[in-house]
């Protein structure tokens, strides 16, 4: 059985103060794997305290240096990527396919913030005005279980580059990854202080970064209804909160698209991750006219899709990652069978064979009507909902009847049209007649799904404060 009982302060992989330890469950065997040793609140002090006293040099080292150090980070993840994979299969349950990708994705966000950041601006003008662009201060970084090294690499690339120092919070479930992340760290040699890791509770350590005057900038990734929290306390002291949040991301199926190229493709932006993805497509608008031929052509691809063997390079579906989350997936499908939506795939309880995990079977619901739970609320599992709509201005009022607005996606026969269409949409990402990334492309919600971006220069400037020196040139008379 493994034991996690380290955390990372000051530059040292070290033993925590805090005592109370966490069983570590495999989700697909629901088999304990493990025990990781949470941090407690004076553990996060110290790794705050650590922070704050690296940023007094490391805010004033020069870009070239930031940069070598971006470069030093994703070496050493990339050394450590085939562990880090194992890792993700292991704790999280995602399919070996997937994790490979989202291990990769993580190891590339440095070398792409590297590149952001050497040709990024910290001097500008401002009329007669000079402005530096300055680091804020100690940012306090939670991180959620759905992909805990590509979130952590999300976090501390654009801050590290922006001159800022960090004590991050990873998720409790996900301390194999952590401490994997924490070995690369350390061996990427920055200066001691500059990223300080605690595993811990939100409850405990997430809530000692959110109230700490000493944090000046608090970045979450997870539900909305702790972002809101998170806000509320970090108000006390008016820090700067970047929060990207839930969704519930319409997929625009147009009356011209091709349905033997949409539907395959809205499957797949609806299972991102197992379905446990803020970003996943799970509301599927279509015309009305052709809704028979997307129930049809959606059964067959549900039926094609493999679920289970997470070493399985074919496979697509892994666990939940928890009792919780199966229990939670599962109450959204009675819920939805209920309300009277049509189930044409998948249903309640778990694939034949796969009793011993968190598996669900994957499941699509048609005749929704866009005010049911399950068109409204975020499942976090692969379970979709099929709207229908009559004209091109309903669909779009049907996409953006939600609190959220993460991501979108729009399929049409046409560019110009998609485009058009897309324009309309109130979303932080909408991708247009396939499943697009750009990794210099700002990532972030409107309206509940968050505040602030991440990726790009858009990332770097969310730990970044201006500051205008007027008269910079004028001689004293």
């Amino acid at each position: 059985m493994n034991m996690f009982d380290r955390v990372y302060i000051n530059g040292q992989i070290i033993k925590p103060i805090g005592t109370e330890e966490l069983e570590l469950i495999n989700p697909a065997t629901k088999q304990v794997t493990g025990k990781v040793v949470l941090g407690n609140v004076e553990d996060t002090r110290l790794a705050i305290a650590a922070a704050k006293s690296a940023f007094k040099t490391f805010s004033k080292t020069t870009v070239q240096e930031r940069a070598d150090m971006l470069l030093r980070l994703h070496r050493s993840l990339m050394n450590r990527l085939d562990r880090l994979t194992e890792a993700t299969v292991e704790e999280y349950g995602a399919p070996v396919s997937v994790a490979r990708m989202l291990t990769r994705i993580a190891a590339d966000a440095f070398v792409h913030t590297k590149e952001n950041l050497e040709s990024f601006s910290f001097s500008r003008t401002a009329g007669k005005a000079r402005v530096r662009m300055e680091p804020i201060g100690v940012v306090g970084a939670i991180t959620p279980w759905n992909a805990n090294a590509t979130h952590l690499a999300n976090k501390i690339a654009p801050a590290l580059a922006a001159g800022c120092t960090l004590v991050v919070k990873p998720s409790e479930l996900s301390a194999k990854q952590t401490q994997i992340f924490m070995e690369a760290i350390h061996e990427a040699a920055l200066p001691a202080g500059v990223v300080n890791i605690v595993n811990g509770k939100g409850e405990v350590v997430g809530e000692e970064l959110t109230r700490h005057p000493d944090v000046f900038v608090m970045a979450f990734t997870g539900s909305t209804e702790i972002g809101k929290r998170i806000a509320a306390g970090a108000a006390a002291h008016l820090k700067r909160v970047t929060l990207e949040l839930g969704g519930k991301s319409p997929t625009v199926i147009l009356d011209d698209a091709d349905l033997t190229k949409a539907v395959p493709l809205a499957v797949s932006a609806g299972f991102i991750n197992s379905g446990q993805a803020c970003l996943a497509g799970t509301r599927i608008i279509v015309p009305e006219s052709r809704l028979e031929e997307v129930k049809r052509l959606m059964a067959s691809v549900i039926d094609d899709i493999k679920v289970g063997d997470l070493w399985n390079e074919a496979t697509l579906i892994g666990p939940m990652v928890n009792q919780k989350q199966y229990d939670r997936v599962q109450h959204y499908i009675r819920q939805a069978i209920e309300d009277g939506a049509e189930l044409i795939a998948g249903g309640q309880g778990s694939p034949e064979g796969f009793d011993a995990g968190y598996f669900v079977k994957p499941t699509v619901f048609a005749n929704v009507t866009n005010d049911m739970t399950i068109a409204q609320e975020e499942v976090f599992g692969p379970v979709l909902s099929i709207i229908t709509y009559r004209t091109e201005d309903e669909a779009i009022e049907i996409a953006n009847d939600t609190p959220y607005g993460l991501q979108a996606f729009v399929f049409s026969g046409s560019t110009e049209r998609g485009n058009r269409v897309a324009e309309q949409i109130v979303a932080g990402r909408i991708s247009v007649n396939g499943l697009h990334d750009e990794p210099n492309a700002p990532f972030g919600g409107f309206k509940q799904s968050g505040i602030g971006r991440e990726h790009g220069t858009y990332g770097i400037e969310e730990y970044l404060e201006p500051k205008a020196i007027l008269g910079h040139d004028a001689v004293l008379a």
